[in-house]
């Protein structure tokens, strides 16, 4: 079993891996770089949870198939 702490770990070697001048939008909170995200998700408040959530997803839907499929899928 994965424990919080080891998925806390992942999103951050994750957010890790972004460029430095990216930012992230998120609704109404306004855009973050990479530097606040892993702040946001190491204090575990509102928007790190999300981050990690949005993270998790990605990586689930990775293992499922789902992104290669609509990779693979042609634009009209």
């Amino acid at each position: 079993m994965v424990t919080e702490e080891e998925i806390k770990n992942l999103v951050i070697a994750r957010l890790s891996a972004m460029p430095k001048n990216m930012k992230i939008s998120i609704g109404t909170y306004g855009s973050f770089d990479k530097y606040e995200l892993i702040e946001r998700v190491k204090k575990r408040d509102e928007i790190g949870r999300k981050i990690i959530e949005v993270q998790l997803f990605y990586l689930r839907s990775m293992k499922s198939g789902l992104v290669a499929e609509v990779i693979q899928e042609p634009c009209v």
